[in-house]
This record gives C-alpha cells, structure tokens and sequence, in this order.
C-alpha cells in the first residue's frame, strides 16, 4: 500500500500515550484560570472572592463596580489579559525556533531577537518621536528579524555551522551588545525612564485595551500559522534531507515559521517590552509531559506560558509591594538555572 506524504509526516511524529496528554492540556486550561485568578486577587491589595466577581460582573456589564476591592480588580484586567497572551506567544515563539533550528536552547530572549526589537522601539520613540502602537509593531518586527539575522549568521561562521552553543554565544553577545544601546539611549532622558523602564526588562505594567487591540490580531495570526505547520516541523526534526523526502518543502517552511516566530516575539516586545526564557523553559517542560510532537508541544506551550508570565507578574507585585518588581526579572531569575542545566546536558551529549 502507498502511504502518501502527509501520512508519513504523520507517522514521522513520535508518540506518547494520548490519556497522559489530554490531562495536560486539563491541567494546562485549568492553570490558566488559576493563575488569571491569582493575578485579579494578589497585588499591592489583596482581594476576595467576591470582589473578583463583583468587578468581573461590572467590567462584563461596562459599568465601574463599586467598593475598593472590585474596582482594583477592574484595574489589574488588562494586564492580567496582556500577561496571559505575551506569555502565550513567547512559549509558541520559543518551540517555533527550537524546531526549526534543531537548538535545544533556541528562544526569543537568548538570540537577541527581543533586544532587537526594544532597540528599534527605543530609538524610534527617542529619535522620531513614535507613539503610534501600529509604529511600535513595525520597528520591533524590523529589529528582532535583523538581530535574529545577525545572530544566525555569526553563529554559523566556523567548522560545524550554527550549533547550539555557537548560536546560544552569539546571541548572548548580541543581545548584551544591544541592551548597552538601550541603555545608552534611555540614561540620558531620566524624565522618561519610568515610561520607559520595561524596554529594559520587560513588564505588563503598562497595559491597554488600545494597544492590545492593535497587535492582539498579529499574534493570533502567527499562532495560527506555527499550528498548521505543526506537522511539517515534526519532519523537520529527523532532517532537511528526510523532511523532503516526506514531501515537506523545507526552505518554505522553515522561512514561514522563523517569519510567525519572528511576528510572535516582536509583537510581545512592542506590547512589554523583553521579556526572556519565557520561550526556552515552557516547551522544555511541556516536552517532559507531552513528548516533541509539535501538535501537541505548540498548544501546551502556550498555556504553559500563558501561566508562567501571569504567575510571574503575580509574583512581582506581591515580593514588591506597594510597588512591583518587572515580570521580566522574575522569568530571567528563573530561566538563567535552566539555560545553564540545557547547555550542560547538551554539551554531555556532544561529548
């Protein structure tokens, strides 16, 4: 019988039981109305039960609800929304990249794509007096592809071509390189270092219906995107060579998805700022759950990042109380230990 090419990338698509993956994905939906819970509750006044649905119910209605507690419910809404979707997209972005590069240590922050695009952003804000979110989106998509472009090409000089290690060196040089930039553009206009303080770390502190609205349609786009070539980044994993022989165009592939990766981490920049190794510690640990399928690995990245930043920005409004500590300095916290624990163990198998 002649098995035709979708069926052999299916086939190519390792396995693990479905009962196990259909209780992450639960657990994964049921996270995620957890943490969205958390994040209305904790913050610099903590809340009740009822006063969360006192300020659902009013912001559902489109009225201000009354009482301290509903109305600082109302208040934490967007930017519960805004971290439930950046971190959706830099998990999906993440895996995307990973896949692609056949790098265990691929990810947005660590390539230099999302200091990148706040570079551009930065500079477009100082110089040209940008304010425009559309302008945001477009410098950002502008500065991550180059910065991604840069890091590939420095990565890939020498014997061996773009390893992980190679890669994961210049983007760290990259991405140091240009958050000096950054800062040297941001120091000397103090008057608008608080504005601006999340183009350095990253935070949803600064969240709006307007600008979400704006780019919102862009990251779902690409989501969509990275989830229709689900199948044909499962063939892109055992190889360009046997990719093809499964019928996958593997130049095409590969540019659209690096293009959805690219649109996933610059629009999020545009929104937050940079926030890192949201897109290097989800699709690690969803792997250890669900197994590399990118059918499954894509939609329980994204609610594992989804979780991971709201938990994150959750976190820093307790720990800074009554301020707030970015939730980019927490996801680096956290991220840093794993980078180091992956390139160990990829070294170790290299050996």
């Amino acid at each position: 019988m002649t098995v035709t090419a979708p069926e052999r990338t299916r086939a190519a698509a390792p396995r693990t039981g479905m009962p196990r993956r259909g209780v992450a994905l639960a657990a994964g939906l049921a996270a995620v109305v957890v943490a969205a819970a958390l994040s209305l509750a904790f913050g610099s006044r903590t809340v009740s039960l009822d006063d969360i649905a006192t300020g659902l119910t009013a912001w559902i209605g489109g009225s201000v609800a009354d009482g301290i507690g509903a109305i600082a419910v109302q208040e934490r809404i967007p930017r519960t929304v805004l971290a439930l979707v950046a971190g959706a997209a830099l998990a999906v972005s993440g895996a995307v990249m990973q896949a692609i590069t056949r790098n265990p240590i691929a990810d947005p922050g660590i390539l230099g794509v999302n200091t990148g695009a706040s570079l551009f952003v930065v500079c477009g804000i100082a110089f040209l007096g940008i304010s425009n979110v559309f302008q945001y989106l477009g410098l950002a998509l502008i500065g991550g592809a180059l910065a991604a472009l840069f890091v590939y090409v420095v990565g890939s000089v020498g014997p061996g071509g773009a390893t992980p290690i190679k890669l994961a060196l210049a983007g760290a040089a990259t991405t140091a390189a240009l958050s000096s930039l950054v800062s040297a553009v941001l120091l000397p206009r103090a008057a608008a270092m608080n504005d601006f303080r999340f183009w350095q770390v990253g935070g949803v502190g600064g969240a709006s219906w307007g600008s979400m609205a704006a780019v919102v349609p862009f990251l779902a786009l690409a989501v969509v995107v990275a989830f229709v070539l689900s199948s044909s980044l499962n063939a892109l994993a055992l190889g360009d060579d046997v990719a093809s022989g499964l019928g996958v165009r593997v130049g095409a592939t590969r540019a659209i998805a690096a293009t959805a990766g690219v649109v996933l981490c610059a629009g999020v920049t545009a929104l937050a700022g940079p926030i890192a190794f949201v897109g290097l510690m989800v699709p690690h640990a969803v792997r250890l759950v669900a197994g590399p399928d990118q059918r499954w690995l894509l939609p329980l990245s994204a609610l594992g990042g989804a979780v991971l930043l709201t938990l994150a920005d959750t976190a820093g409004r307790v720990i800074g109380s009554p301020g707030e500590v970015e939730a980019g300095i927490l996801t680096a916290f956290l991220g840093a230990p794993v980078l180091v624990a992956i390139a160990r163990r990829t070294r170790m198998k290299a050996l």
